[in-house]
């Protein structure tokens, strides 16, 4: 497979209450081109801190990020980030009008007819075509989280960096969530690195899992994941999955 992102013996301190505390130590990962990667591990382990070094939004205090070969030092277009916050929308704007945005701002197409027509086809991608319309405030916390994924999407970014997505739906949007983003991944072939505490999230989703130390942001280990997709979460081969990462956390 084709390596798109390298990660290179990263390391990251903060300073906190009077005291250096190490999140990433010496860490080092490949993400391969159209996988899903999940990066799994408990609060404060460096999962958050690692997708933003991968981002581009944050410096490390040593190590490096390429993509294809090319050092990251900033955030671009080539990979956008969905957070877990349902607020990532623009609230004066409609959901069609969100999805036009990033391509307006980097001009991209010549015409507000394309970027309108590409901006639709983004939000059908994820069953989102009707509302168009809608504005923020009017949508449930699972339709917002599909409008902020169709307007990354509208970039046709090569990486799609997701911070615990659907860590605040309840449990049947959640599922339905998952469904769209293995669709969308399916339909589009993007890369995704998905950022989760949920052992079952990253079975159902991830060709790998990275399951992270406890603490000084270490890869504990890397786990291949061969199951056919739809997954079945009451197979013997996901229970089995589901106990092996369990222990190691």
């Amino acid at each position: 497979m084709q390596v798109v992102l390298e990660v290179r013996s990263l390391c990251k301190s903060y300073y906190k209450s009077g005291e250096w505390s190490k999140v990433l130590d010496d860490l080092s990962l490949d993400v391969y081109r159209g996988e899903i990667l999940c990066i799994l591990g408990p609060s404060g382990c460096g999962k958050t801190t690692l997708l933003r070094q991968i981002g581009g939004f944050d410096t490390c205090d040593s190590g490096d990020v390429f993509m294809d070969g090319i050092k990251i030092s900033k955030a671009g277009p080539s990979r956008i980030m969905i957070f877990q916050d349902f607020n990532q929308l623009f609230p004066w704007k409609t959901v069609l009008e969100n999805a036009i945005y990033p391509l307006k701002v980097n001009n991209i197409y010549s015409s507000h007819k394309e970027r309108k027509a590409a901006a639709k086809a983004c939000l059908k991608l994820v069953r989102l075509d009707g509302a168009d319309d809608s504005y923020p405030f009017e949508l449930s916390g699972g339709m917002k989280q599909k409008a902020a994924i169709a307007r990354a999407l509208a970039l046709s970014p090569e990486v799609l960096l997701m911070d615990e997505p659907f860590g605040s739906l309840d449990a049947i949007t959640r599922a339905a969530l998952q469904n769209t983003l293995l669709d969308v991944w399916q339909k589009t072939g993007v890369t995704v690195i998905f950022v989760t505490h949920d052992i079952q999230e990253a079975i159902l989703l991830a060709d790998r899992i990275i399951v992270m130390e406890k603490v000084q942001g270490m890869v504990k280990r890397i786990i291949s994941n061969t199951m056919d997709r739809p997954r079945n979460v009451d197979s013997s081969p996901f229970s089995g999955m589901y106990r092996e990462i369990r222990d190691l956390l």
